[in-house]
This record gives structure tokens, C-alpha cells and sequence, in this order.
């Protein structure tokens, strides 16, 4: 505990010395957010004015685009403004709302994930009582406790890594993370550890358990299940499957690159692998949603481009 002491702000070295190439850095970072930021709203726009898309795998998506603004928002402008410092100082609030912001989203994505499974578990395995089960008001209610699930689970893990006294303030990430604060406190941090890992287990495993348990079921289905029955399950779960995948990958990479040492790594590879999670996944959900579902595509064109009749 000596020494210790409450820092008002941290300094990101992970940036190094860049030069000029700092804005190179800034467009590619600009281009990367204006994309995330058109599709993203782009397709908000479209689910909420078309009448046709108020159904539970639309208000789902909807709730998943909107989480992917949330996230890349917490990051991308942030990074933006440090790749042009030639200081990299944040305030430490700043810094608390960062991670705040950066670890809902990601609890929020699972839970949005999750959702989204069982709603093609439904699909798939109860076909008759699809819209009896999948009502509106109970689409909404899932929708909202997945957000405050969220909200609350993330609070009460922040809580005690924030108040633990610091020996240190600098982060060796281009933002701020929950571990690397942890890393720095005087004391002993091992309720901090296992308040992490009982913070993960609730926004990684606890959403997985109805994500398995939804295609344990559908598989267990099309395997006695006709030709036709399984090319639907197979249209309609790939994308999921594969958003899935590409978001699990990219936390589990930033996981192992805080617990394990990556000094070996070169310093723009780790850069990439701690930001994949949060600027691929807002890019790659509306490319995957938006140029697959036939139904989308159909109705970005009748809503943007009415000039242009659509040809059956």
C-alpha cells in the first residue's frame, strides 16, 4: 500500500512514437468508423421504417446493430483523437467509462447472440407456434434484459477493480482495459481476479449455455429431419454461427493476450488483435445481415433507391 495513491489520469504506451504515419492511423481509423456508423444506422433505419421487418429476427438484429454503434462509439473516436497526440494521456473517468463502455458491449453482444439463437431454435424445432411463443411484448422484454443484464453485471465488476489503490498509471494498451488496472493496484487483487473471472463467466458462459442448448436442439432435429428442412436450418443458422465465431475468436484473443506475455509479438499485431473484437464485429454484422437476408436487401433498396424499380 505504500506509495499508493488515486491517479487522475493514464498514459497509454502502447502508441509508441509513430510519426507521420500517425495520419495514415487517422484515416484508416476514420474511414473503418464513417463505415460502421452508415451500415450500422443505415440498417436501424431501414428495421424500424419498414413494417415488413417487425419480426423477432429483425427487432433482434436491430438490437444487435445498435450495440455494434454502442461499442465501436466507446473505442473508435477515442482512438482517432489519441493517434494524433503525441502524449496519449486520458483522464481517468474517461478511462472508467471507456472500459465501462467496451465490457457492456461485449456482455451485450452474447446476450443479443443468444437471443437471436434461441429465436431460430424456436423457428426451427416449433414452426406452428412461432408467433405464439415469439410475441412482440416478449421479443422486447428479452431485448431489454439482455441491455440491463448487462449494465448490471459490468457495474458490479468495475466496481472494485476502479477503487483499488494504483502504484502506477501507465497502460501498456492503445485503450483502456479492466485487467491492465487491475495489474496496476498495490494490494492484493485476488478477489479483483476472481470478481473477473465470475464477471466473464456471467457475460461469456451464461450466454452460451441457451446458444448450445438452441443448436444442440436444432441439430438434433435435422437429423431426422428431410433434405428441405435441413437447407432451411442451414441458411438460417450460418449467419448467426458465423457472427458468433467471429466475435468469440476476437475476445478470446484479447483475453490471452492480457493474461500471457505477447512482448515477443510485434507491438502492430497485438494492436490489431486487441482492437478485432470491436471494430470487425461492427463490420462485419451488417455486411453478413445485410447483403444475406433477402428481405433486407430488398427493402434498403425500395427505401434508398425509389427511384430505381425493382425488378421481380
Amino acid at each position: 500500500m505504500e506509495n499508493s495513491t488515486q491517479f487522475m489520469s493514464f498514459v497509454l504506451s502502447a502508441y509508441g512514437n509513430i510519426g507521420l504515419l500517425k495520419y495514415l492511423y487517422f484515416a484508416i481509423i476514420s474511414v473503418l468508423y464513417m463505415a460502421i456508423v452508415f451500415a450500422n444506422t443505415m440498417l436501424i433505419v431501414v428495421i424500424s421504417m419498414e413494417r415488413k421487418l417487425h419480426q423477432p429476427m429483425y427487432l433482434f438484429l436491430c438490437s444487435l446493430f445498435v450495440n455494434e454503434l454502442y461499442g465501436s462509439a466507446a473505442v473508435l473516436p477515442f482512438l482517432m483523437v489519441q493517434v494524433l497526440t503525441n502524449t496519449h494521456v486520458v483522464p481517468a473517468h474517461y478511462c472508467y467509462l471507456q472500459i465501462f463502455g467496451i465490457y457492456t458491449y461485449a456482455s451485450i453482444e452474447f446476450c443479443n447472440l443468444a437471443a437471436m439463437a434461441y429465436d431460430r431454435y424456436v423457428s426451427i424445432c416449433y414452426p406452428l407456434q412461432y408467433h405464439v411463443i415469439m410475441t412482440s411484448n416478449r421479443v422486447i422484454m428479452i431485448i431489454m434484459l439482455s441491455w440491463i443484464y448487462s449494465f448490471m453485471n459490468i457495474t458490479f465488476t468495475m466496481y472494485s477493480s476502479v477503487s483499488l489503490p494504483k502504484c502506477g498509471n501507465i497502460i501498456d494498451k492503445v485503450y483502456c482495459n479492466n485487467y491492465s488496472l487491475v495489474k496496476l493496484a498495490c494490494s492484493d487483487t485476488t478477489v479483483n481476479n476472481y470478481g473477473g473471472i465470475f464477471g466473464t463467466f456471467l457475460s461469456v458462459v451464461v450466454p452460451m449455455v441457451p446458444i448450445s442448448f438452441s443448436y444442440i436442439k436444432i441439430l438434433s432435429i435435422c437429423l431426422r429431419s428431410s433434405k428441405e428442412t435441413k437447407q432451411k436450418a442451414l441458411r438460417t443458422c450460418t449467419p448467426h454461427l458465423a457472427s458468433l465465431s467471429n466475435f468469440f475468436f476476437g475476445c478470446w484473443f484479447e483475453i490471452l493476450q492480457g493474461r500471457f506475455d505477447m512482448t515477443h509479438v510485434p507491438a502492430v499485431l497485438r494492436i490489431i488483435i486487441s482492437l478485432y473484437f470491436l471494430v470487425c464485429q461492427p463490420l462485419f454484422n451488417p455486411v453478413l445481415y445485410g447483403f444475406n437476408l433477402s428481405m433486407i436487401r430488398q427493402q434498403c433498396k425500395t427505401l434508398f433507391l425509389k427511384k430505381y424499380p425493382i425488378q421481380g
